[in-house]
């Protein structure tokens, strides 16, 4: 059975599946023409931003694309590598227009269908989330089974390094949709929130205020193509590194292509599950909602687990290799990945103890609130990374060789991360809801329609806050499997290049100088980078606070409802900040591991390891913290200590304010940096031999 044709079957059943989904939302009611006004402005603008974001990605990705272009293809750079680079930078890119095109056109459609009931919300948001997943997912796919077709039919390691510029391509985008993206919403929603809730008391989404709709913009490039890409290159990531290991660690053994196909197959797997599990994502009301979309994600996974038991009792494998110890390192990968979320949610969610305690340290103002929301962060971190350390031990417990055979306890803990995302095309279909259901909401308020409607769209909106911070834990956690599965492939190609090159092993002990010189500067870089990305957002915010304050100072009328406010100025002003404040981050990301690496690569196999230790408790911490702190504000707002107005509500809203460049800025860059320099490490590491 050819795994490789079904993969790719499968990859073009999710692009179908997700034109399929895009054509039923786009033949449901727009509303009326007021609501088709705004949701114009918030279309425009979101595409005018990514315009001129891919832009800048097109001048980095031709400048990276020639240089590889012109390296030595005998050391696995050269032109094979560079067209996989390109051609994976513009899958991630297209992925993210086409999930943020989708999401702006269903958010209008989600408003209309909330008039009629809030199953009818949820269905046109939900399917827009699965749109931008089965995209991520078909192309991420497509672009693997065609390279891996073209280059390395064989599955011989050497070749597959070619393959590995579309990982490069994808972790590039990655990295600037996220930090540009992030910037952008971010300095949206802290000028839209500093001016209109805290000084002028008007409420969220109020349609006086021009920077709402810059922060509707925000929601949608930042929460949808941002994190799209991010899970993007995870899904590439994770698969690609897995099948390099089983290349390098089985290369004389006639069966290797069994363990070569299987990160590739249980892709497919996940892929057919996912669609299955959409169709049980059903709610009657709003008590349902979290229950529903959970229900569709335990489903793909029971699912995925099934083909999984199925496929490694299928394939060949090299002599002692026990198929049921891999379904094992699979099933520890889908199930941390699951619980992970569930962590997340407890400390984010509006329903549980730790935002509760956020909310009535509010009581004392806004130190006590971002006091306790710092601790909450701080403490979430534990439970996840123990997690992380449950996976990497099982998966590579599972790969502990027989006496006198060979281990592959890497290749486990690659696959553990394969497992992970398998069911990316539905648990990127629950994230991608959320800034749909957000956008809804803003738009039930600027076009003044009856409160029930807001109130649907509110409670679907709360969820998503929800989802979204699970999103945010799941993006982390599959990207510290994915890293380690990558920085294990990064230490046995070294060696293999060295031993080639007539040099010896890398010395990878603590004792060496140069690993421990780059522990210490790999972890700088995760505190560097989130105090680059919240400068930015600072410097973006500040500008935009200043042009809402100028609004409301110089347009007659604004606040009577009178004028109308420019919230066309308001976007260019954030696009333009976030697209010169991206750049410095970006690049650190791509040059300090080109540095090092030049200098020691035991320094630079340091580096990779202490940015992977310290980025991603920095990401955990960043990401939960921001989300509780949303949601104490959230939980305020629902009536609790004093409600909309009060004293502990204002004092939530800078919190919440704080929160918003780590948990959407900051926090989700940092599990992309890790990745990226792993990457960087790994195409370029025949230039440090």
């Amino acid at each position: 059975m050819d795994f490789l044709q079904i993969a790719g079957g499968a990859a073009v059943l999710a692009l179908v599946f997700a034109f399929v989904k895009y054509g039923s939302i786009m033949k449901r009611d727009a509303g009326d023409a007021k609501m088709q006004e705004i949701s114009k402005q918030i279309q425009d603008g979101a595409a005018a931003f990514l315009k001129a974001e891919y832009k800048w990605l097109a001048v980095f990705v031709v400048i990276v694309g020639a240089a590889i272009f012109m390296s030595d293809a005998e050391q696995g750079l050269g032109q094979k590598t560079a067209i996989a680079f390109v051609t994976g930078a513009a899958a991630s890119a297209a992925a993210g227009y086409f999930g943020m095109h989708t999401a702006t056109r269903s958010a209008v459609r989600t408003t209309q269908a909330a008039r009629t009931g809030l199953s009818e919300g949820l269905d046109v948001s939900f399917s827009s989330g699965v749109v931008m997943g089965m995209s991520v997912v078909g192309l991420a796919l497509l672009g693997l089974v065609t390279f891996t077709y073209l280059y390395a039919s064989d599955f011989n390691a050497k070749n597959l390094e070619y393959v590995l510029g579309f990982s490069f391509g994808a972790s590039s985008i990655a990295l600037f949709a996220r930090v540009g993206g992030g910037i952008f919403t971010k300095a949206a929603d802290v000028g839209a929130d500093l001016v209109g809730k805290v000084e002028a008391g008007i409420p969220e989404d109020d349609p006086r205020n021009p920077g709402t709709i810059a922060d509707n913009v925000g929601d949608n490039v930042g929460d949808v193509a941002g994190m799209g890409a991010d899970l993007f290159e995870s899904y590439v990531g994770s698969i690609i590194a897995a099948m390099t290991l089983a290349a390098i660690t089985f290369a004389d053994d006639p069966n290797m292509k069994g363990l070569a196909t299987l990160p590739l197959a249980i892709a497919a797997v996940g892929i057919v599950a996912s669609v299955i599990g959409t169709f049980f994502v059903k709610a009657a009301d709003e008590h349902q909602i979290h229950s529903a979309l959970f229900r569709g994600l335990i489903i793909a996974s029971v699912a995925t687990i099934g083909a999984a038991y199925w496929l490694v009792n299928t394939i060949a494998f090299p002599e002692g290799v026990v198929p049921m110890n891999l379904l094992i390192s699979i099933v520890a990968g889908v199930l941390v990945g699951v619980i992970i979320g569930k962590i997340t949610e407890y400390y984010t969610s509006t329903e549980t103890s730790p935002v509760h305690t956020i909310a009535n340290k509010s009581e004392t103002g806004a130190a006590t609130n971002i006091i306790a929301g710092l601790a909450v962060g701080m403490r979430s971190v534990a439970l996840s990374v123990l997690l992380i350390c449950v996976a990497i031990f099982v998966a590579n417990w599972a790969g502990t060789p027989a006496e006198g055979g060979i281990g592959y306890g890497v290749y486990c803990v690659a696959l553990a991360a394969v497992g992970m995302l398998s069911t990316l095309g539905i648990s990127l279909g629950v994230d991608a809801y959320g800034p749909v259901a957000d956008n809804a909401g803003g738009l039930a308020e600027m076009a003044e329609l009856p409160p029930e409607v807001r109130e649907r769209t509110d409670a679907l909106d709360a969820v998503g806050n929800t989802t979204a911070a699970i999103g945010k834990g799941f993006a982390i956690g599959s990207a510290a499997l994915t890293a380690l599965a990558l920085f294990a492939a990064f230490q046995l190609r070294a060696d293999d290049l060295l031993i080639n090159a007539g040099q010896k092993k890398l010395d990878f002990s603590l004792t060496n100088t140069e690993v421990l010189i780059g522990l210490l500067l790999g972890g700088i870089l995760p505190f560097l980078f989130a105090a680059l990305t919240m400068e930015a957002v600072g410097n973006a915010a500040q500008a935009m606070v200043e042009e809402v304050r100028r609004q409301f100072r110089e347009i007659p009328g604004i606040m009577e409802g009178t004028g109308k406010p420019d919230a066309a100025r308001c976007v260019a002003i954030s696009t333009e900040g976030s697209l010169k404040q991206m750049v410095v981050p970006g690049l650190i990301a791509v040059a300090a591991p080109i540095v090092v690496g030049l200098w020691s690569i035991a320094a630079l196999g340091g580096l990779l390891a202490g940015a992977l230790v310290a980025g991603i408790m920095m990401a955990i911490f960043m990401s939960n913290s921001g989300g509780a702190w949303d949601n104490a504000k959230k939980y305020i707002e629902g009536g609790a200590h004093g409600g909309k107005g009060s004293e502990p509500h204002k004092a939530a809203v800078v919190g919440d304010t704080v929160g918003d460049p780590f948990k959407d800025t900051s926090g989700p860059a940092l599990n992309i940096l890790v990745k990226l320099m792993t990457v960087v490490g790994l195409v370029f590491l025949p230039w440090f031999v």
